[in-house]
């Protein structure tokens, strides 16, 4: 009798362990569609026998192995985060580079040309009174283009600002979740897989917005951190993000545009850390791509330099002329030119916002007389002309045109939308190869696991039937022992 109790002892606890596998495999089926499941794995073990140790052998389950794949999963991470600040670089690349456009109808490259043209028309016919006005209303145009261009930088300069207030709120609303998640896998004694496969889930989202790093504790639990090294979520403990615009210390010029800044849970400056990811796409473009063109507290920008240096040249060029001679018998003083274009003077970087063509200025007073000597009635028109084609270092701005400046602008813009864009198409092809690798190393093989399913069912089975078998013959025995049954 001992020997037919030990033996059913040990196949109900084989059909306990099978029990288990079968439903662990089940429950990998049911989720092969959840995202970030990891395909679960019932350990069985087989117990020691020797019957004179009173060791009955058998088998049963032990602990229950997640595939999830920690390597795997921070490869997908990477890519995420590239793709996702290479994404947002294209979508902010894109407007900088339709306020740089050099071939269409608009814009200061066109406005430029026309002066020029204006300035040559005027030189053929210096007391022409269409021509001098010609000058004023491609002047004005000119510097409604530079206002225009300043504008929409400035536009593009508060959308990013914007975009960079919801991005950190994202993160910190992914942060929290993360805290809740880990509040509960700590509660289940990390051996929930559906909550393991939603902290996966808010790391992968967490992962587009900033570079992290994640590692599971042995509590179930995540640990994530920025860069590897500040801290974002740590067991129930979330350590928020926070954003403002700030003048650095070292700012000249205190009326600049600000810079964007984003500051960990314990008020350290950590903007140079986010270098990856949408949010640091977005730090880059606002602190540095866009201070390239309107400036920062410590450079005038491309653009408000332009439009200084070339206002500059054609004012001076103007007050060096006369308007009208002297009179024959020099009673009658000559009439020195007055400047075309004027702008704001106290900042440098609002030139381009700031400039116009002086409200007081009329046709008349267009100074077309170079005094020389020789004096040549119409030097100061032809003079300007030149501008476009320059023959001296006067005329140039870093060694270039005007036009040619400009131009460089938007090659510098087109330039960073094209690396931004093939850098989106990479990190797309890597992002899909690395989710390919972490789904054939933790995802759930239906086939596999239907194969494994019939297998412990048969096992399964099997112990079911020992049983029946054992269990007659117990009540066999009992019927052999009993007196007075037959």
């Amino acid at each position: 009798m001992a020997g037919i109790t030990t033996s059913l002892y040990v196949q109900a606890g084989a059909i306990n362990a099978f029990q288990q596998a079968i439903a662990v495999t089940s429950a990998n089926v049911a989720n092969a569609s959840t995202p970030n499941y990891a395909c679960q794995t019932q350990t069985l073990l087989a117990m020691p026998e020797d019957i004179s140790q009173g060791l009955t052998g058998g088998v049963i389950a032990g602990e229950v192995i997640s595939s999830r794949n920690q390597y795997a999963e921070q490869a997908v991470s990477n890519q995420q985060t590239a793709l996702g600040g290479a994404t947002q670089d294209v979508n902010s690349l894109t407007n900088l580079q339709s306020l740089f456009n050099v071939t269409g109808t608009s814009g200061i490259s066109t406005a430029l040309s026309s002066l020029y043209q204006s300035f040559s028309a005027w030189g053929q016919t210096p007391d022409d009174g269409t021509a001098r006005q010609a000058v004023l209303t491609a002047a004005g145009n000119l510097a409604t283009a530079f206002n225009q261009t300043a504008s929409g930088l400035a536009s593009a300069a508060t959308t990013a600002q914007t975009q960079l207030q919801q991005t950190v709120g994202q993160v910190n609303t992914l942060l929290g979740q993360l805290q809740q998640l880990n509040t509960e896998a700590m509660a289940d004694g990390a051996n929930d897989a559906g909550v393991d496969a939603q902290i996966a889930t808010v790391v992968q989202n967490l992962s587009q917005y900033v570079p992290v790093t994640a590692s599971q504790q042995p509590n179930g639990s995540c640990t994530v951190l920025l860069a590897g090294q500040i801290p974002l979520v740590m067991g129930n403990q979330q350590f928020p993000l926070s954003f403002d615009m700030y003048q650095p210390a070292t700012a000249t010029n205190t009326d600049a545009p600000p810079l964007a800044q984003v500051t960990a849970a314990d008020g350290t400056d950590i903007t140079s850390d986010i270098t990856g990811g949408q949010l640091g796409a977005l730090l880059n473009f606002r602190n540095t791509v866009l201070p390239q063109y309107i400036g920062d507290g410590n450079q005038a920008g491309s653009l408000n330099t332009m439009a200084q240096q070339f206002a500059d040249t054609v004012n001076g060029i103007l007050t060096s002329g006369n308007i009208s001679d002297a009179s024959a018998d020099g009673t009658v003083p000559a009439v020195p030119g007055v400047p075309l274009f004027t702008y704001d003077t106290t900042n440098n970087t609002g030139v381009a916002a700031s400039l116009s063509v002086s409200p007081t200025i009329t046709s008349s007073q267009l100074a077309a007389i170079d005094p020389g000597p020789p004096e040549v009635s119409n030097g100061i028109p032809l003079a300007l002309a030149q501008i476009e084609n320059p023959a001296s270092a006067g005329d140039e701005i870093n060694n270039e045109s005007y036009t040619a400046a400009f131009g460089d602008m938007a090659t510098q813009a087109g330039n960073l939308l094209n690396q931004a864009t093939e850098e989106q198409q990479v990190a797309q092809s890597a992002l899909t190869q690395a989710q390919n690798l972490l789904q054939e190393q933790t995802g759930v093989d239906l086939n596999q696991q239907a194969a494994t399913l019939v297998e412990y069912q048969r096992s399964y089975e099997a112990n079911a039937e020992m049983i029946t078998v054992l269990n007659q013959l117990m009540q066999d025995t009992i019927n052999i022992l009993e007196p007075g049954t037959s």
